[in-house]
């Protein structure tokens, strides 16, 4: 259901409710009270019906937030909270952040909340929900209609129909060579379908606060509805970064998966593609990207999101969103991790 029907079904149901607590209360000025005395809240006469109120009788049990060793952990502890920073020429992306993982120090922000379009960026969301929702030893076989809406002209992993893999290989092929048909298959293989998936995906960025985000596709090829932020992007990062899988696999500088297509072995090599372990851009001294995921569209522009880390241990999370072509985007980029304290 779209956004716009979901919200005038909420309208209708709003104005139901409101049409019958009026009728409620005239209801009850009608009857002197005695709806809500007697008949309502099961007040009145010898047999009190206590069904209601027993919930709200063992209040005082309930924890508060006084109680200091019993409360609860609020949402946004050890997160970044991010405020626009002072301009900065180097940075000229529509968004650009980098935040220290470790310490929750904000080193720079802009247009942190702004949507836009995260072209292959998106795969990163994707990764997150197969960690939470599949398995990595299932496998699935590759269909025709898991590739028939793929743009021929886009990123792929090289996938025909009858190709058999398993889930972790199919991690590899979405961050490593950008897979839009791997994020197909992921999809079909975790929820049954794309459009499950994607809701799958809505669900888990409601569930980390990436509320400036909502997702169509586990590939992020141009939505209109298929959108994020650069602050969305470092909170999906900051779960992606406790799963050791991920790690793995943004981790290595190239993978061979080795599985079937009707029988027959097939063998393929995937490399990653980001400018810092290709030797085509330089970090600044003490700072070790860990890895990441690029994307480019002409709607999104080039967009890299980043983990690094400094000599003392400390876990970076850098994005940049819509830069303008890949000299500039690594220039964003490096201009970011420039910010790191040596």
């Amino acid at each position: 259901m779209s956004r716009k029907k979901t919200a005038r079904r909420v309208r209708r149901q709003r104005m139901f409710l409101r049409a019958f607590f009026v009728t409620l209360v005239i209801a009850a000025l009608g009857t002197g009270g005695g709806l809500f005395a007697s008949g309502f809240f099961g007040a009145g006469g010898g047999n009190e019906d206590t069904t209601l109120q027993a919930p709200y009788e063992s209040r005082s049990a309930l924890r508060t937030l006084e109680t200091v060793e019993e409360r609860p952990a609020l949402f946004g502890e050890g997160l970044c909270v991010a405020e626009e920073s002072e301009p900065d020429g180097a940075v000229t992306a529509s968004a650009g952040i980098i935040f220290n993982r470790t310490t929750g120090e904000v080193l720079y922000s802009h247009n942190a909340y702004q949507r836009l379009y995260p072209a292959s960026v998106t795969k990163c969301m994707t990764f997150l929900v197969a960690l939470k929702h599949g398995d990595l030893s299932a496998k699935i076989t590759v269909t025709e209609e898991m590739l028939g809406n793929l743009d021929p002209e886009s990123s792929v992993a090289g996938l025909k129909a009858g190709d058999t893999l398993s889930l972790e290989q199919l991690l590899y092929g979405l961050m490593l060579p950008s897979g839009n048909d791997a994020a197909n298959a992921i999809a079909w293989l975790v929820a049954g379908g794309e459009e499950e998936f994607a809701a799958l995906m809505n669900q888990e960025a409601r569930a980390i606060g990436a509320t400036g985000s909502h997702f169509v596709n586990a590939h992020g090829l141009t939505d209109p509805e298929h959108y994020t932020t650069a602050y969305d992007i470092y909170l999906i990062y900051n779960e992606l970064l406790d799963y050791d899988t991920f790690l793995e696999v943004i981790g290595v500088p190239g993978y061979t998966a080795e599985y079937e297509n009707g029988g027959n072995p097939v063998t393929v090599s995937w490399g990653r593609g980001i400018w810092y372990f290709t030797g085509q851009a330089e970090a600044p001294e003490g700072v070790t990207p860990i890895g990441g995921k690029t994307g480019t569209t002409p709607e999104a522009g080039n967009c890299l999101s980043l983990a690094s880390s400094d000599a003392q241990g400390n876990q970076y999370v850098s994005v940049v969103l819509k830069a303008n072509g890949r000299n500039d985007l690594y220039g964003n980029m490096t201009a970011l991790l420039s910010k790191i304290q040596k």
